[in-house]
């Protein structure tokens, strides 16, 4: 009887001792997992970091070049716009994407608003080498556009000044400028508590390091593609509705899609980009998975007023738009055609474009069918 006791409690204390000894080995692996994903993370932050930086460099030795052969006499100051154009097109063609006139009359701004007596106490005045003026920039690119909007030197100082300070994300700063927080703390009585409280972060404010990777000023300036993931829904919707609308007849010419433009500092989307060959316009799609809000109609505009000054052609017609809400149960197909100045015009283009019932309808089917296959997929995965 003793001896039966004895060999269960030893069998009992063995099994406590190699649980005991899993447990720990999993402790210890948990320890270095966590240990190497912080490293990774803090790596990709100083690689962000070391790229915006030398980003920001390089714009502002280009914006002093720039400013110093505008400064070289009358005849070169009105040869500064023609410099501009030139340039745009010169450097586009050699590095692709970020030097438009617009980027290239920012990197003169820059250079105007940051001047080299401002930054000299980390640069040399004589001969700025890009590493010394790397670190005369400790925001990112992101953030200094963001400040040139503002067009008061001091309130631009204050926001650069607490950005730093407080280190506000690039989001954290557009919202503080944004509710003119300079304007309101000069009015306040209570300062200190103001300055306390703009140092706690929202919700939505942090920037991942694989968002910060994927700036588009970054990838710009590096010269990588812009990869943008939506959801696998609306990748389906988006493959989908493309093969349709190519299957309706050769008039519709693909274009491209998650076409990415820009307006004032923020970044933009369009899913789907068509040109109609007989009405000789471009078609803008812009796909939402849910009902329809006006707001959608609102940023179709700012798409279509981009469209028809930077994308459409002499000899063409303006372009038109097209929201398609893909909402469960709610689908809508919308033309937006306010921007086209005739009704005669309007009329021609919807003869000729798609019915929007037929597309909404599409969409609907095209939606049911998607998500019966996730769920199909789903149940398969449960039932092994």
């Amino acid at each position: 009887m003793n001896k039966r006791v004895s060999a269960k409690t030893t069998g009992t204390s063995t099994a406590g001792k190699i649980a005991a000894a899993t447990i720990s080995k999993e402790s210890v692996y948990k320890d270095i997992h966590g240990g190497i994903v912080g490293l990774l993370e803090e790596a990709r932050r100083a690689a962000v970091r070391s790229v915006n930086a030398v980003m920001a460099a390089s714009y502002w030795e280009i914006g002093r070049r720039i400013v110093e052969f505008e400064q070289g006499g009358k005849e070169r100051a009105e040869y500064g716009q023609a410099l501009l154009k030139r340039l745009s097109q010169d450097l586009s063609a050699r590095f692709g994407r970020g030097f438009s006139e617009r980027n290239l009359e920012q990197m003169r701004l820059f250079y105007l608003a940051w001047p080299i007596e401002q930054i000299s106490q980390t640069v040399s005045a004589k001969s700025p080498d890009l590493r010394s003026l790397a670190h005369a920039f400790p925001l990112p690119w992101s953030a200094y556009v963001r400040l040139l909007s503002v067009r008061s030197e001091h309130a631009r100082r204050f926001y650069e000044t607490e950005a730093l300070r407080c280190g506000w994300s690039v989001r954290q700063l557009d919202r503080q400028i944004g509710s003119h927080f300079y304007e309101r703390i000069a009015l306040s009585h209570n300062k200190a508590a103001m300055l306390e409280k703009a140092e706690a972060a929202e919700p939505g404010d942090a920037i991942t390091p694989e968002q910060a990777i994927r700036d588009p000023f970054v990838l710009e300036f590096l010269g990588l593609k812009d990869e943008y993931s939506k959801s696998e829904l609306e990748e389906a919707l988006i493959q989908h509705l493309t093969d349709f609308m190519l299957e309706l007849g050769d008039d519709f010419a693909f274009v491209g899609r998650q076409r990415r433009l820009r307006l004032d500092d923020s970044w933009f989307r369009i899913d789907l980009l068509f040109f109609h060959r007989h009405l000789k316009c471009l078609l803008v799609i812009d796909l939402k998975v849910g009902k329809f809000s006006y707001a959608d109609a609102g940023q179709m505009h700012m798409y279509l007023n981009y469209a028809r000054e930077h994308w459409t052609k002499p000899g063409e017609n303006p372009p038109v738009g097209l929201i398609l809400c893909a909402g469960a149960g709610s689908a809508e197909a919308r033309y937006a055609l306010e921007g086209l100045g005739s009704k005669v015009l309007a009329a021609e283009y919807l003869t000729e474009l798609p019915d929007e019932k037929l597309l909404a309808e599409e969409v609907d089917k095209t939606r049911q069918e998607l998500e019966a296959r996730r769920t199909g997929r789903g149940g398969e995965g449960g039932g092994k």
